[in-house]
């Protein structure tokens, strides 16, 4: 272990808990940065008009796709094969997963550009744009997804900086293009002086340009003496190997994301069916949901890097041994916040509006959904253990029992009741096995072997000690 890098050997050997709370505080403060981006934009473009509002509304959802399947999915497949060559003592491997990583970035963020310049219009008017409001978002779409590439490049080679165990690195870039946005995102958007006001375009511009800035910085670390990689661009022999090491991790992910948006529309579209005010009422609440992302990220990054190195150096059981230390502190932070909303659901709601329908149907949810946040927060924090592992076969399904049980259980609940809170109580069942087949997988043995499910509690503990 004398040859092993300081930063593979914390992952490898220092105390579990505080390691993983001191590397998390660098990635939540990259998430509520990057969440304050896209608050930012809002205000900036809210001040256009409602058309301009609405149609960077009808973009949002596209963007938010692209952003989880090259950040969480994808990034999580970088990350997980660069920690898992660097804990198997494979340097080289790990140096050329680099190159590989831009390639997969590449390849993405081209498939974005054309499907969103070729059928942007088809799609936002599938999605209910007309006029102003349509003409707003494609002119916000266009731009954006010109430099898809640029979001696909910034996430995965911050996920290679995260997979060597460095998260400070990419929080810096992060919040530093935070500071250079609140300035330029109003200049591009309004004008100054000379310079004429782009309007929706100007923030779309503003937002491309953070993303430019911040792979420069982030390539410049790479190539600089800091950085525990040796990269090199050129002279690297692509090899398929490497790209199934990423894929396999990345595309499974991107499974799991996709089953959790359509388990969320799903619901969204039986909130429909008692009016806009229930729509808005559950849109509002189940943004909850969408916080506790970045705040198990925060867990969930660091916990994929310490479980990836310790499985590429066979420590097995100290990979399990982090799962679950991530997973209680997961479940207590998300349980702790659900609980709270729960209790008191009006502070949250009001927030975004007053009226009383609305209120209503909010509260019926974060009372029905609340008390279980804590299992979506094990199952997303596991999710990210597995990717670690290179083992997503279970979270994927967990992630499609929960999109069974959210839509079908909400429908059914629906025709036999009638009523808006028993769809509410069926998407918080949803979350209950979301995180138990998951957990219970693990707990299980199936990053090992077969699932041999314990046939007792007795059993059911002695696996949860021994792992």
């Amino acid at each position: 272990m004398s040859t092993v890098d300081p930063r593979t050997r914390l992952l490898l050997e220092a105390p579990i808990g505080r390691t993983l709370l001191r590397l998390a505080v660098p990635n939540v403060i990259v998430m509520v940065a990057q969440a304050a981006v896209g608050l930012i934009e809002t205000y900036f473009v809210g001040k256009l008009g409602t058309d301009a509002l609405a149609g960077m509304a009808l973009v949002f959802p596209i963007v938010m796709l692209m952003q989880m399947t090259s950040a969480g999915a994808m990034g999580g497949g970088i990350a997980s094969a660069i920690a898992r060559a660097l804990g198997g003592g494979r340097r080289a491997d790990a140096d050329a997963l680099v190159l590989h990583a831009v390639v997969v970035a590449l390849g993405f963020g081209a498939v974005f550009t054309l499907a969103l310049l070729l059928g942007g219009r088809w799609l936002y008017t599938l999605m209910g744009g007309t006029g102003a409001s349509l003409e707003a978002a494609l002119a916000y779409s266009h731009w954006v997804f010109a430099g898809a590439v640029l979001v696909w490049l910034f996430n995965s080679l911050a996920a290679v900086i995260r997979g060597t165990g460095n998260m400070t690195v990419p929080a810096n870039v992060t919040v530093a293009g935070v500071v250079l946005l609140i300035p330029l995102s109003p200049l591009l958007i309004f004008g100054w002086g000379p310079m004429p006001g782009l309007g929706i375009a100007g923030g779309a511009i503003a937002l491309l340009l953070y993303y430019l800035l911040g792979t420069l910085a982030l390539l410049a670390y790479l190539r600089s003496p800091r950085s525990l990689l040796k990269v090199s661009l050129t002279g690297v022999t692509l090899r398929w190997p490497l790209f199934r090491d990423i894929l396999r991790v990345g595309l499974l992910g991107a499974v799991s994301t996709v089953a959790t948006n359509l388990a969320i529309g799903i619901a969204t579209a039986l909130a429909g069916q008692f009016g806009p005010s229930a729509i808005a009422g559950y849109g509002t609440a189940s943004r909850l949901e969408y916080l506790l992302v970045p705040l198990v990220f925060g867990f969930g990054a660091p916990l994929l890097a310490m479980v990836g190195t310790c499985i590429g150096a066979g420590q097995r059981e100290r990979a399990l041994r982090a799962t679950w230390v991530g997973a209680a502190m997961a479940f207590g932070l998300t349980e702790a916040i659900g609980l709270a909303a729960a209790l008191f659901p009006r502070p949250w709601l009001l927030l975004f509006g007053n009226d009383p329908a609305m209120l209503e149907a909010g509260t019926h949810y974060l009372h029905a959904v609340g008390p279980f946040y804590g299992f979506f927060g094990v199952g997303l924090v596991l999710y990210f253990a597995s990717q670690g592992a290179g083992r997503l076969y279970w979270p994927v399904v967990g992630n499609l029992a929960r999109l069974v049980v959210a839509g079908l259980g909400g429908w059914l609940a629906l025709r036999w009741s009638g009523n808006l809170t028993s769809v509410f109580v069926a998407q918080g069942v949803a979350l209950v096995v979301y995180g138990t087949v998951i957990a219970s997988a693990i707990a299980g043995g199936a990053w090992f072997g077969r699932v041999g499910w314990p046939r007792t509690p007795r059993a059911l503990m002695q696996r949860f000690r021994s792992a």
